[in-house]
């Protein structure tokens, strides 16, 4: 069965329209943001590796886990080029404590 001619220009026309919204709708990741009003343990000392190129080390931290803090350890983030780490921290805020996710800054 052949598509006539007009079906198949309207097929084409609806496709790129189609694409882009595709495009244009994938997946954001927003942060969430953990505000809590019971102060963070204070940050446990670990061993820094020797460094790893490719990589920069992310310092271990205090992760409210629902009903209290549990110790994530300290782990490995791939480089971006031309950028910096910013590891992630607790920061006060009036009576609240609020984490701040880790992220590389340009």
């Amino acid at each position: 069965m052949r598509v006539p001619r007009s079906l198949a220009k309207l097929r084409h026309v609806l496709i790129i329209p189609l694409a882009f919204a595709a495009l244009a709708s994938t997946t954001v990741y927003a942060r969430t943001e953990v505000i809590i009003q019971q102060a963070p343990p204070p940050v446990r000392m670990e061993p820094i590796p020797g460094p790893r190129p490719g990589y920069a080390w992310d310092r271990g931290h205090w992760r409210w886990q629902g009903r209290g803090y549990a110790w994530v350890p300290g782990h490995w983030q791939p480089v971006w080029r031309n950028a910096r780490w910013e590891p992630g921290h607790w920061e006060a805020r009036g009576p609240n404590w609020y984490w701040i996710e880790g992220r590389w800054i340009r």
